[in-house]
Protein backbone atom coordinates (compact mmCIF):
# COMPACT_ATOMS: atom_id res chain seq x y z
CA UNK A 1 0.00 0.00 0.00
CA UNK A 2 2.85 2.35 0.87
CA UNK A 3 4.51 1.68 -2.51
CA UNK A 4 1.39 2.99 -4.33
CA UNK A 5 1.67 6.32 -2.48
CA UNK A 6 5.37 6.61 -3.26
CA UNK A 7 4.83 5.84 -6.95
CA UNK A 8 1.86 8.22 -7.11
CA UNK A 9 3.90 10.95 -5.41
CA UNK A 10 6.80 10.45 -7.80
CA UNK A 11 4.47 10.70 -10.80
CA UNK A 12 3.01 13.94 -9.47
CA UNK A 13 6.49 15.38 -8.81
CA UNK A 14 7.64 14.41 -12.32
CA UNK A 15 4.62 16.10 -13.91
CA UNK A 16 5.10 19.25 -11.82
CA UNK A 17 8.76 19.46 -12.82
CA UNK A 18 7.87 18.83 -16.47
CA UNK A 19 5.17 21.54 -16.36
CA UNK A 20 7.46 24.13 -14.78
CA UNK A 21 10.30 23.50 -17.24
CA UNK A 22 7.89 23.63 -20.19
CA UNK A 23 6.48 26.93 -18.95
CA UNK A 24 9.92 28.43 -18.37
CA UNK A 25 11.11 27.45 -21.85
CA UNK A 26 8.17 29.25 -23.51
CA UNK A 27 8.47 32.53 -21.62
CA UNK A 28 10.33 35.32 -23.38
CA UNK A 29 11.74 38.09 -21.22
CA UNK A 30 11.48 41.80 -21.96
CA UNK A 31 14.69 43.77 -22.33
CA UNK A 32 15.31 47.46 -22.90
CA UNK A 33 17.02 48.79 -26.02
CA UNK A 34 20.33 49.15 -24.18
CA UNK A 35 20.15 45.51 -22.99
CA UNK A 36 19.39 43.99 -26.40
CA UNK A 37 23.01 43.79 -27.54
CA UNK A 38 24.03 41.93 -24.38
CA UNK A 39 21.14 39.48 -24.50
CA UNK A 40 21.48 35.91 -25.64
CA UNK A 41 18.61 33.95 -27.05
CA UNK A 42 15.15 35.18 -27.91
CA UNK A 43 13.93 38.33 -26.15
CA UNK A 44 11.24 41.00 -26.49
CA UNK A 45 11.93 44.69 -26.88
CA UNK A 46 9.42 47.54 -26.97
CA UNK A 47 9.93 50.88 -28.62
CA UNK A 48 8.42 53.73 -30.58
CA UNK A 49 8.63 53.41 -34.38
CA UNK A 50 10.58 56.09 -36.24
CA UNK A 51 8.36 56.29 -39.33
CA UNK A 52 10.97 58.36 -41.18
CA UNK A 53 13.19 55.28 -41.24
CA UNK A 54 10.72 52.59 -42.34
CA UNK A 55 11.58 50.67 -45.50
CA UNK A 56 9.53 47.75 -46.84
CA UNK A 57 10.91 45.47 -49.53
CA UNK A 58 7.77 43.81 -50.93
CA UNK A 59 9.79 41.54 -53.22
CA UNK A 60 11.43 39.85 -50.22
CA UNK A 61 8.67 40.62 -47.65
CA UNK A 62 11.20 42.39 -45.47
CA UNK A 63 10.44 45.31 -43.18
CA UNK A 64 13.35 47.37 -41.86
CA UNK A 65 12.75 50.14 -39.35
CA UNK A 66 14.16 51.75 -36.24
CA UNK A 67 12.68 52.05 -32.80
CA UNK A 68 13.54 54.42 -30.00
CA UNK A 69 13.19 53.84 -26.29
CA UNK A 70 10.03 54.66 -24.38
CA UNK A 71 11.62 55.36 -21.01
CA UNK A 72 13.32 58.63 -20.14
CA UNK A 73 16.78 57.01 -20.02
CA UNK A 74 16.33 55.31 -23.42
CA UNK A 75 14.60 58.06 -25.43
CA UNK A 76 17.77 58.79 -27.43
CA UNK A 77 18.70 55.16 -28.01
CA UNK A 78 17.90 53.60 -31.36
CA UNK A 79 17.62 50.00 -32.49
CA UNK A 80 17.44 48.74 -36.06
CA UNK A 81 14.77 46.06 -36.43
CA UNK A 82 14.51 43.69 -39.38
CA UNK A 83 11.30 41.71 -39.75
CA UNK A 84 10.63 39.18 -42.50
CA UNK A 85 6.95 38.62 -43.13
CA UNK A 86 3.72 40.39 -43.81
CA UNK A 87 3.53 43.90 -42.38
CA UNK A 88 0.84 44.08 -39.68
CA UNK A 89 -2.25 45.85 -41.02
CA UNK A 90 -2.17 48.70 -38.52
CA UNK A 91 1.61 49.19 -38.44
CA UNK A 92 1.34 52.74 -39.81
CA UNK A 93 -0.88 53.72 -36.84
CA UNK A 94 1.36 52.17 -34.18
CA UNK A 95 2.21 54.14 -31.09
CA UNK A 96 4.78 51.47 -30.25
CA UNK A 97 5.74 47.93 -31.20
CA UNK A 98 6.95 44.87 -29.38
CA UNK A 99 9.48 42.89 -31.40
CA UNK A 100 10.30 39.31 -30.46
CA UNK A 101 13.54 37.88 -31.75
CA UNK A 102 17.29 38.06 -31.25
CA UNK A 103 20.11 40.49 -31.80
CA UNK A 104 22.44 39.47 -34.64
CA UNK A 105 24.96 41.28 -36.79
CA UNK A 106 24.14 44.80 -35.62
CA UNK A 107 20.35 44.54 -35.87
CA UNK A 108 17.42 43.00 -34.05
CA UNK A 109 16.07 40.15 -36.17
CA UNK A 110 12.38 39.99 -35.27
CA UNK A 111 10.39 36.79 -35.65
CA UNK A 112 7.17 38.43 -34.49
CA UNK A 113 5.81 41.98 -34.27
CA UNK A 114 3.09 43.05 -31.90
CA UNK A 115 1.70 46.47 -32.80
CA UNK A 116 0.38 48.75 -30.05
CA UNK A 117 -2.17 51.21 -31.43
CA UNK A 118 -4.02 54.05 -29.77
CA UNK A 119 -7.21 52.98 -28.10
CA UNK A 120 -10.39 53.48 -30.08
CA UNK A 121 -11.73 55.24 -26.98
CA UNK A 122 -8.85 57.72 -26.86
CA UNK A 123 -10.51 59.96 -29.49
CA UNK A 124 -13.81 59.86 -27.58
CA UNK A 125 -12.11 60.99 -24.38
CA UNK A 126 -10.43 63.89 -26.18
CA UNK A 127 -13.75 64.94 -27.75
CA UNK A 128 -15.41 64.83 -24.35
CA UNK A 129 -12.71 67.09 -22.89
CA UNK A 130 -13.18 69.58 -25.72
CA UNK A 131 -16.94 69.55 -25.15
CA UNK A 132 -16.48 70.43 -21.48
CA UNK A 133 -14.29 73.45 -22.22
Amino acid sequence: MKAKYVIGGLIIVIFVIWGVTSFMSTTIRYVSIDEVQRSTGTVQVMGKVDFDRVVYDSEHSRLVFEITGLEKRTLNQRLKVIYSGVVPGNFDQATSVVAKGRYQEGAFMADQLLVKCPSKYQGLAEQAKKGEA
